[in-house]
This record gives structure tokens, C-alpha cells and sequence, in this order.
């Protein structure tokens, strides 16, 4: 089946000879830009968030980069697109969840947050086997055979899953579309099944439909990386900074709180912030570790540069064994 090709290079306002720091600074950029809890407009800043967020699930990830570039660089955004002769057996088969059953129906997804394209080249795939007859022969009006699950995959904002919400996803089968109402519980993690029973692939012989599984991506956050249940968030301090301890204030999912750096900080040093990270299926929560990056200047004026002069004369810190 056609879909639309995506340029991921295009989202992100990057070429293709980007470096990873390039392409995560442009996400963190647009990200901030179109995230819906600050954009005046959020359904068009909803759906610019998804592009982006699709785009650097992709080019984010050095083994999805890889398959992607494999395409070339010729595509146009838009244009109708197939997967090349030998896409398969080069990459470990399709894993799209669009695809035609053993009884001829077709699925396709909306409102995942994932496009047909994407899905078609990095999505979940289908599950299910089948029995050793197989469907329409002429045994089949004597089958009684459990319908097929299948599966997709579905972005979740942070947000989200901090606090619980419902989701409308579109089913299309061939001619007819369905929407079903999927609820997102607080607490879900990356690669969680979300179940929406009988939703799945129809029976023969009067059994029962499969069901309908979709698999929680969380989407990227301009602010945070996830471990678990706690948030990661990297902070950027100046040399005086660490050495003298300072008031700085963080990012949470409910808002901006003030933590004390204390004096003689090192870079790379972890400070804990307990129950401001994820929710959890228990009721609690994760944490948020806010890890320090000491960042020297590239610059500094003349006057800076005696100051410098004058603290290594005073100074006896000597960061090297002697």
C-alpha cells in the first residue's frame, strides 16, 4: 500500500549531514516551540508536535537513522511512496501494522500520533498465527478460529501518563472506519500494551474477534529523558556556580520548582527530587535527577581574562596528582 514519504530531515529543519548534537538541539527547539501546554494554538501546535516527535524517534536513534537514509536522499516530501524492492528481507521484514488478513481486511490507524508512513516502516507488527487449514477453502464454514490480534503503536505525551487520559483512535477496515475511545492510564510505561478487546481482526466460524493492542511510545520531551519512572534533567551551570552553590530553578511536569546546588558541585553530579517524576500503577511516583553540566565560557573579555589570571595565582586547587 502507498503512503506519503516523510522527510524527517525536512521536520526538523536539519540536513542530511546533521550531526546527533545538531539533530537533538533542532528537536529540543521545535519541541519547546510547539509543545501544547504552552502554544497559543494548540491544535496546530499538536500536530506540529507530533511531526517533530516522529521525526527524531527516527533520526534520533542511530539504528532507525540508518534504515531511513537507506531510502536515499531523493524523495520529496509527500510524494506517494513504497517500500524499494528487497525492504524486507534488508531489514528484517515490515513491521507496519497496515496489511491485508488472511481474510482479506485492511487496517489502518488514526490518531496514534504515528503516521501511515512511519508505521509502515518502524511500527508494531501485526500478531497472531493461524491454524493449519487456513480461511477460505472449503473447510472454512467448519473452522471456528479466534480473529487475528493485531497491533500498532501510540505516542504518549509525558503528560500523559503523569495524569491519565482518553484517546480516540480511528480503525479503518477496507470500507468501514471505527473509532474507538482508548483509555491512556496515569502510570503507563515505554512498550506497555494497551488492550481494547475484540477490537481486533473478525472470527470465522462464529468465534470471537481478536483485539486490538497498542503499544505505548512515550514522545520525546524537549526538557527530559525517562529511566523508569524518574525524569532526567540536565542542568546547565557556570564554573562559579558549582563552586559557590546557587539557587536554580527546574522544569517539572507540574511546573518550575527552586533546588539548592550546593557549594563544590562536579560536573555530572546527580540531585534528587523525590516524587517529581512519572506516576505509577501503585499511586506513587518516580523522581526527577537533575544532573549537572558545568559549562566553561568560549569567550571572555579582557577584564574576565585577568580575573581568571588572578584566581589561578590565588588558587591551590590542583585537579592533577602531582
Amino acid at each position: 500500500m502507498a503512503v506519503q514519504y516523510k522527510d524527517y530531515y525536512e521536520s526538523l529543519g536539519v540536513p542530511r549531514t546533521a550531526s546527533d548534537v545538531d539533530i537533538k538541539k533542532a528537536f529540543r527547539k521545535l519541541a519547546r516551540q510547539y509543545h501544547p501546554d504552552v502554544a497559543k494554538d494548540k491544535k496546530k501546535a499538536e500536530e506540529k508536535f507530533k511531526e517533530i516527535n516522529e521525526a527524531y524517534e527516527v533520526l534520533g536513534d542511530p539504528a532507525n537513522r540508518k534504515k531511513y537514509d537507506q531510502l536515499g536522499p531523493n524523495w520529496k516530501s509527500g510524494a506517494e511512496f513504497r517500500p524499494p524492492p528487497g525492504w524486507e528481507s534488508s531489514t528484517g521484514g515490515r513491521r507496519g501494522f497496515q496489511g491485508t488478513g488472511p481474510n482479506g481486511e485492511e487496517f489502518e490507524f488514526a490518531g496514534t500520533g504515528f503516521s501511515d508512513f512511519f508505521e509502515q516502516l518502524f511500527g508494531s507488527r501485526m500478531q497472531g498465527g493461524f491454524g493449519g487449514f487456513g480461511r477460505g477453502g472449503r473447510f472454512e464454514e467448519h473452522i471456528r478460529e479466534r480473529g487475528r490480534d493485531i497491533e500498532g503503536d501510540i505516542m504518549v505525551t509525558l503528560e500523559e501518563a503523569m495524569r491519565a487520559s482518553v484517546r480516540s483512535v480511528t480503525v479503518r477496515r477496507d470500507s468501514r472506519t471505527e473509532t474507538y475511545q482508548v483509555k491512556i492510564p496515569a502510570g503507563v510505561t515505554e512498550g506497555q500494551l494497551l488492550r481494547v478487546p475484540g477490537r481486533g481482526e473478525a472470527g470465522s466460524g462464529g468465534a470471537q474477534a481478536g483485539d486490538l493492542f497498542l503499544r505505548v511510545r512515550l514522545a520525546r520531551h524537549p526538557d527530559f529523558e525517562v529511566d523508569d519512572h524518574n525524569l532526567v534533567y540536565e542542568a546547565d551551570l557556570a564554573p562559579w556556580e558549582a563552586v559557590l552553590g546557587t539557587n536554580l530553578s527546574v522544569p517539572t511536569l507540574d511546573g518550575r520548582v527552586n533546588i539548592r546546588v550546593p557549594p563544590g558541585t562536579q560536573n555530572g553530579q546527580k540531585l534528587r527530587l523525590r516524587n517529581r517524576g512519572l506516576g505509577q500503577r501503585d499511586g506513587g511516583h518516580g523522581d526527577l535527577i537533575v544532573v549537572t553540566r558545568i559549562e566553561v565560557p568560549s569567550r571572555i573579555t579582557d577584564s574576565e581574562k585577568k580575573l581568571w589570571e588572578e584566581l589561578a595565582r590565588q588558587s591551590d586547587f590542583k585537579p592533577r596528582i602531582q
